[in-house]
Order: structure tokens, then sequence, then C-alpha cells
């Protein structure tokens, strides 16, 4: 099995119950082709580097998978036909996925500040 990144941009009109069943809908699509999730992180909406579609902002979430290499096509396909999807990116991770520990030090530490 080899492992992917997907970052995927919402269409920025999807907000609330609906934004979350589209980030629902397409982990589901990568359960059905039996991909094993490893991380799902919603940055958001933020303002785009150049107009997509018409949009100026849009809602990022990135999700690592692991999974045979036949599946990135019909995942591929499905995020296409999607409409709320403006637009996305699939890589394959060569190192495979390590979890930043930095990132997770860095917010423990930000816990402890504000107990204090």
């Amino acid at each position: 099995m080899r492992t992917y990144e997907n970052i995927m941009i919402v269409h920025p009109d999807k907000v609330g119950d609906e934004y979350n069943a589209i980030v629902e809908k397409f982990k589901g699509v990568l359960s059905d082709l039996n991909a094993n999730l490893l991380k799902v992180d919603e940055w958001g909406a933020r303002k785009l580097a150049y107009p997509v579609k018409k949009q100026g902002r849009g809602s990022y979430v990135l999700t690592v998978f692991e999974g045979e290499p036949t599946i990135i096509d019909e995942f591929e396909r499905r995020l296409r036909l999607d409409e709320s999807i403006i637009k996305f990116q699939t890589v394959q991770l060569e190192k495979g996925f390590v979890e930043d520990d930095s990132a997770a030090a860095a917010e423990e530490g930000q816990g402890a500040e504000e107990e204090e």
C-alpha cells in the first residue's frame, strides 16, 4: 500500500452542515475504496492565490490516506464530479506519513501556558 496526500478546496458557499456533509462524503468514498484514513485536517476558509471557477476564497481540507494505486482514479473522478469541490490535488508521499511532532509539542506548550 502507498501513502497519499490529497488537498481539496470546497466551495466557500458550503458552510455548516453542508460543509461537514461534503467532508464526510469523501471520507466515506475513501472507506468504500478500502483506503486507510490516517489524517483529516480542516484548514478552514482561506483566500486563494488566484480565482478558481470565479471564486476568490475556499475551504481547504487535507486528507492523508493509504491505499492501492488503483483507487486514485476513482477517488479523483468523484471529486471532479462534485460541484462543491472547486480544486483538488493528490500526491504520493514517498517516505510515507510522518506525524509532525513539533506541531503537537507546540500545541501542548500553548495549552500549558493558558492554564497558568
